[in-house]
């Protein structure tokens, strides 16, 4: 069984991150093997974690401390110089998780972990949907010489299922428009999200009973959420990333989630405090 770390998400107590106990486990993926940009994601999830201990566990939304579920916090994924490698490793460590009946809250480094982990979430839960928060399609089906990319890694994800909303994205290539012309054509898009009042609803209907959540923090506007490693223009607001979450997690099955691609840009922690913030917020809603 993996085992916890001994600094935890939000600093819980022992009575309340204890392995057996525990109804949520983060898993942190500190991997950036394919970085195209800047470097800096393998430093995201002890960035979350650490930023994590500031949070409130009194939810000011519901009035309620959620973390008496039960968080443990695994230890992290050792990278892997070869990219099949880390999407092993991934795989291995999520279908362990899950395995326990945990709910697993993965936290990274690069988006390129998210296709393993929807892979060991079919395989453990069956047919399952992915909302996809993101600023890129990532449906490349090879970007600098690999097909397991952050770039590829929604293309990958379409391999397990063809069950995909993504909401946020304003940014992708020629190739994508040409050869995943039906997942372009239905994102839902920042002009999307501005002009018309049932977006959320429009996103539900692209979605099964049973979904993963994957947030790519550059899905947020970069105003709010700066520190992460391909900003784009523009973006999701913190309300209408939670108003989202809030409602799918309501109207139908989240069975497990990811946060990636925070970069940290200190002395500014705002990106990893979003990220922590987002992640409990997952955790308030799933127990709705």
């Amino acid at each position: 069984m993996t085992q916890p770390t001994s600094i935890g998400f939000l600093d819980l107590p022992a009575a309340r991150s204890n392995q057996t106990a525990a109804r949520y486990a983060v898993l942190p993926v500190p991997y950036e093997g394919t970085v195209s940009y800047e470097p800096g994601t393998a430093a995201g999830p002890a960035a979350i974690i650490r930023a994590s201990q500031q949070v409130e566990l009194f939810d000011e939304e519901f009035s309620g401390d959620f973390s008496e579920a039960g968080i443990v916090t695994c230890d992290a994924i050792e990278p892997a110089d070869d990219p099949a490698e880390q999407m092993e490793r991934v795989k291995l460590a999520a279908r362990e998780i899950l395995g326990s009946n945990e709910f697993l809250l993965a936290i990274g480094g690069e988006h390129s972990i998210t296709a393993p982990l929807v892979e060991a979430v079919s395989e453990v839960h069956g047919p399952v949907s992915v909302l996809q928060i993101d600023a890129h399609a990532d449906l490349r089906d090879s970007y600098g010489g690999t097909k397991l990319s952050h770039a590829c890694v929604m293309r990958r994800v379409l391999e397990t299922t063809d069950s995909i909303c993504q909401v946020g994205v304003r940014s992708y290539s020629q190739e994508e428009y040409r050869s995943c012309r039906e997942q372009i054509d239905n994102l839902i898009t920042p002009e999307i999200i501005r002009n018309e009042p049932d977006w959320i609803d429009r996103a539900l209907a692209l979605l099964g009973d049973m979904v993963y959540v994957t947030i790519d923090m550059d899905g947020l506007d970069p105003s709010i959420a700066p520190g992460v490693g391909t900003p784009e223009p523009d973006g999701l607001t913190w309300r209408e990333t939670t108003e989202l979450l809030r409602k799918v997690c309501y109207e139908r099955q989240v069975v497990a989630a990811d946060i990636v691609e925070v970069k940290p840009i200190p002395p500014n922690h705002v990106t990893e405090f979003i990220a922590a913030r987002l992640a409990y917020k997952i955790i308030a809603y799933t127990q709705q």
